[in-house]
């Protein structure tokens, strides 16, 4: 007799990086994808681009196109704590402390990565003023950089006046502020609906340094390092090169970034994820044994289930990640979740509960 066939993986609900590209996205490729160009970035799409980041955030800034957001935050670090000999405070949950693999403390030279804990993924600054008392002169690293990361990676939301507090307190105490926005653009979308603008919970605000999400936005293989403060992006552009990240083809990466911030094609992405995100949270807060650990603010869904009822959807061909204690679990939503696929889940869940 044949063993039964299992179902086909379904990857849906797992990351926003297993949805395949925008069409922006694609289009930027096929766009670049004539002709000869320059290489290394002296190309005219990477000039386009740049200029669309400046007049995206409303200012002068430098901008750096690297491959993965790994590299982003990591180089960007390292531009902010320029002796090896200095701490960068984070999140417990930051990308910056769990996955990683050590690049921050590997491209700062020996920095050290510092993890503190906040509710609901956000520091305090009392957090912050609290690891700053410990240690005591050359027998602990000096201050570097704080990073905070924008949605965090419990899918809330950092104010403009959260943010401000967070930097000026940086600041005062010698650390430069770094921005991990790999989910920038759902922060900028969300943010958007109460009046704020990319300007307003970066450089306004005190940021020193943004890495910009592209990834999981819908783009390939490309991210931004977004400089507010140009005495921080000094010979930024030897640190790109020698991590391995300068693209001999920049224009394949720039063309993309043009494509999406050119008629504001990242927000409509960021907005749509975040809106299927608050559709899936209303058909699971109805079903009994479900429960919403934390009321959705951007495209990530953090819910409560018994594990029986998990290993009954992965048995189905669901994969998404327990991310919470024992029984909390994430759901992520990305520019191309369909409606189909959020009720195919839900009647998958109602069948495992039942």
């Amino acid at each position: 007799m044949a063993a039964p066939s299992l179902p086909a993986p379904n990857y849906s609900f797992a990351s926003d990086n297993t949805a395949g590209l925008c069409p922006e996205g694609w289009i930027g490729l096929v766009e670049a994808n004539t002709g000869r160009a320059p290489s290394y970035g002296y190309d005219a799409w990477t000039t386009q681009a740049k200029a669309l980041f400046c007049a995206t955030f409303e200012t002068d800034c430098e901008v750096f196109l690297v491959f993965n957001g790994t590299a982003a935050n990591a180089l960007a670090l390292a531009a902010l704590c320029r002796s090896p000999h200095t701490q960068i405070l984070c999140h417990e949950a930051s990308h910056v402390d769990n996955d990683e693999c050590g690049a921050p403390e590997f491209f700062t030279g020996g920095a050290k990565v510092i993890p503190l804990a906040g509710p609901r993924g956000k520091l305090l600054p009392a957090d912050i003023e609290r690891a700053l008392l410990r240690g005591h002169g050359v027998h602990y690293p000096k201050p570097g950089a704080l990073s905070l990361t924008q949605s965090t990676e419990l899918g809330t939301l950092y104010t403009p006046d959260e943010v401000r507090a967070l930097t000026t307190l940086a600041h005062a105490r010698g650390l430069a502020v770094h921005m991990d926005g790999s989910r920038f653009a759902n922060a900028a979308a969300a943010l958007g609906t109460r009046g704020f603008s990319p300007a307003d919970f970066t450089w306004r605000v005190g940021v020193d340094a943004l890495c910009f999400g592209g990834t999981k936005n819908g783009m390939l293989t490309t991210e931004a390092v977004v400089f507010f403060n140009h005495d921080l992006a000094r010979e930024f552009d030897y640190r790109v090169k020698q991590g391995g990240q300068l693209a001999s083809k920049m224009r394949f990466s720039a063309a993309q970034w043009v494509a999406m911030l050119r008629d504001g094609a990242w927000l409509r992405h960021g907005a749509y994820a975040n809106a299927q995100a608050r559709r899936l949270a209303d058909e699971l807060r109805r079903l009994p044994g479900v429960r919403l650990i934390m009321e959705p603010e951007v495209n990530g869904i953090f819910v409560e289930m018994p594990s029986a009822v998990y290993h009954a959807l992965e048995a189905r061909g669901w994969h998404f990640y327990r991310f919470i204690g024992e029984h909390g679990y994430r759901l992520m939503c990305s520019w191309e979740t369909q409606d189909a696929d959020i009720a195919a889940f839900v009647a998958d869940l109602k069948t495992a509960l039942a």
